[in-house]
Order: structure tokens, then sequence, then C-alpha cells
């Protein structure tokens, strides 16, 4: 009973913090909240079944797709969970995210993988066209005030490229990505969530 307390109690303890750390983030490039977010360890609960969930699914799609990449870019790798998975797929992980607190923990869960505390316009690894083999935008794009320039970007450094977002989120991100050549799509469910994944190639 008490373990039961305890676990509801942390549960409200990160939606209070979340309501206030992430005032006014959607769309618009806030940085130092999401940053503040991070104050709390795992503020998006991605330790949650429900969120392995989409991890799991998010591989077979790369596998299914792309197989096993060489080099991969993660946009938004946070504390670096999904990373973890994207390892199991890839030879060499590359994260950015722009909260220093969430790399600092991401570079200690991966310490064979590199970390930047930047957004995707700054990271430090090479500007050449198609420098990565796969460059993945998972949870992220309707965090950003200009989700195309990002999709632009992804299709430059990446020679294949994915993203997910929560379904919600598809009236505002969806016409970008449709723009893309060769998309494919599909749906990761879990219980009543829905994702949408969508990659590319570019090679």
């Amino acid at each position: 009973m008490l373990a039961g307390t305890a676990t509801l109690l942390r549960k409200a303890q990160r939606r209070l913090w979340m309501k206030y750390a992430l005032r006014g983030v959607g769309g618009s490039d806030n940085h130092a909240r999401l940053d503040l977010a991070y104050r709390m360890e795992d503020p998006w609960n991605m330790d949650s079944a429900l969120e392995r969930a989409r991890f799991e699914a998010t591989n077979r799609v790369i596998e299914r797709a792309f197989g096993k990449v060489g080099s991969v870019l993660e946009i938004g790798c946070g504390e670096g969970h999904q990373t973890e998975w994207l390892a199991r797929l890839s030879e060499r992980q590359y994260g950015i995210d722009v909260s220093p607190h969430a790399v600092e923990r991401a570079q200690a869960r991966l310490p064979q993988a590199q970390f930047a505390a930047v957004d995707l316009f700054r990271q430090p690894w090479g500007d050449q066209r198609h420098r990565f083999d796969l460059v993945t935008a998972c949870e992220v794009l309707y965090y950003l005030s200009d989700p195309a320039a990002t999709l632009e970007r992804m299709r430059h450094l990446g020679r294949n490229g994915l993203v997910t977002f929560f379904a919600p989120a598809c009236g505002r991100v969806g016409p970008h990505l449709e723009k893309i050549p060769g998309l494919h799509k599909d749906w990761i469910f879990h219980g009543g969530t829905a994702w949408l994944v969508g990659w590319w190639r570019d090679d």
C-alpha cells in the first residue's frame, strides 16, 4: 500500500511540475522552459510502459525500413531513454537536446554515444549532406516554431529520416510532413494513445 501511495504522489508531483514548466512551450522554441522541465528527473515519464511500447514500435519500423544503420542523429534525445533503443539498431549514436540537464543525464546513461546541448542548426558533427545514415525526431516537432525548416534540415543531414508525433499534433505538423517526396506513414498504438510515424529515404 505504501509503495502504491508513493507512486501516486510521484505521478501527481510530475504532473504539477510539468504544468508549470511547460507554460508557453508548444510551437514556440522555448528552450529555457524545456530545460526547466528537466530540473526533475525523467519529467516525461520515459520509463513508463507507454513510452517503452513506442520505442519498441519505432525500432520495428526502423528495422523494417532501413535495417541496421551506421550512424543515427537523434533530435530531442532528452535523457537518452530512446537513444538506448536506437543503439540496438545503429553502430554510432549522436544526440542533441536543448536542455543541458537532459544531455548530462543522457551522457551518463550512454557513455559510448556523443551528445550536445544544442538545437539541430548548431549540431557540432559536420554539415555535409547526408552526414548521418538516419536522423530522427521523435515527439519533438510540435514544440518547434518552424517544423518545415527542421524537416528540411533533417533531409540535408540524413540519408534517411524518421519522425513520430502524438496524434493530436497531426493538424499542425502533418501538412509539413506530407511535402516530403517518398514519404511512408504508419500508426503506433498503445492502449488509447496513438502516434503517427513517418519515414523517408533521400539517397
